[in-house]
């Protein structure tokens, strides 16, 4: 039986995220540009970025122990795991990106391997070089650990859609890769306030918007059917966008002669989890997006994580078979497993 089917009904988090214990001294034959240094607080660390403290983490980001605690109170059973965005390294020289990209996916393999029933995983590549990124992603995938890998809503500003990236695409539709998009480090970032947190929580939706956007306008979901790309935060701004690029698609014969569907019929090919914190939100997530396209996902160990994930499924009071969809079966089809409904 598949590790996957081992468990009736289990609820799969397909949007969590690692950070490694420690990085080497030397990576790519410069000094690492990331250190992991202990906080003052017992079961914290400290990440540095080029010499820059980026945040406090917890030991959650790397403890296989203490991730089974918390996913035992939330009522998850498996974790689909991936690199804090910020490691994605895109903006990097090449052979740092890949020294980076070597350590993150061993760690990544390894906490995959202490618990191979609860944990998943996602491996990151050096996507700024997109012929290297594909010889990666087939050795990952052919490794039998990872199910596919993360990406950025851009390529160090370069737009998913760009046709330098088809390739890649093209690639990960062939070996049966899933890929997860997560914004990191905007296009386009307006001063909000002086708080960076702040800032962070309005620039990540509408970068999300613009990643799948971009995805649409190439044709992606045409041109590779086969290809499954899910979207995190629920879509970002995408779907209260929707009905604004129909109607663009309707009556801007540019738009329409370039597309052979309407914009929405497209982003109703891609996944997306069930992150936006809200009952209402979810409910409309669901009807602009459909039933068969939504996975739990909860941004965990970070402190913008949702942790009871099934309080606001289980507000929407849906059928037995469409709840079991949102914990499970789209995860499985999103992950390439044949079960599902």
């Amino acid at each position: 039986m598949d590790m996957l089917q081992s468990l009736a009904w289990p609820v799969t988090d397909i949007h969590t995220h690692v950070v490694p214990a420690n990085f080497p001294k030397s990576m790519g034959g410069l000094p690492s540009p990331i250190e992991i240094g202990p906080s003052c607080d017992c079961g914290r660390a400290d990440v540095y970025l080029d010499g820059r403290q980026f945040r406090t983490i917890t030991n959650e980001c790397w403890d296989i122990d203490r991730r089974l605690e918390v996913m035992g109170r939330m009522g998850v059973d498996r974790q689909l795991l991936s690199p804090m965005p910020e490691l994605l390294s895109f903006w990097r020289p090449e052979e740092e990106a890949v020294a980076i990209a070597d350590h993150v996916n061993a760690c990544l393999a390894a906490m995959v391997q202490r618990a191979p029933e609860r944990f998943l995983a996602l491996g990151m590549v050096p996507l700024q070089n997109p012929d290297r990124a594909i010889s990666m992603l087939e050795t990952l995938m052919a490794s039998g650990v990872f199910r596919g890998v993360e990406i950025g809503t851009n390529i160090a500003g370069a737009a998913l859609g760009d046709a330098r990236f088809h390739s890649f695409f093209e690639a990960a539709e062939r070996v049966g890769a899933a890929i997860f998009v997560h914004p990191v480090r905007p296009i386009i970032v307006y001063p909000t306030s002086e708080m960076p947190a702040l800032t962070g929580l309005i620039t990540a939706p509408c970068e999300t918007a613009l990643a799948a956007t971009s995805l649409i306008a190439a044709d992606i979901p045409a041109k590779f059917p086969r290809l499954r790309l899910a979207f995190s935060h629920g879509g970002g701004a995408l779907p209260l966008l929707l009905p604004r690029l129909d109607h663009g698609w309707k009556n801007t014969s540019a738009l329409h002669n370039a597309f052979a569907e309407p914009p929405s019929a497209q982003a109703r090919r891609f996944y997306y989890d069930t992150l936006v914190y809200d009952s209402d939100s979810l409910r409309f997530l669901l009807h602009a997006l459909g039933k068969d396209q939504l996975c739990i996902g909860t941004d965990l160990p970070f402190a913008i994580a949702e942790r009871d994930p099934l309080f606001h499924i289980d507000a929407l009071g849906l059928p037995p078979e469409d709840r079991h969809r949102l914990l499970h079966g789209n995860a499985s089809r999103f992950l390439g497993y044949e079960a599902g409904d």
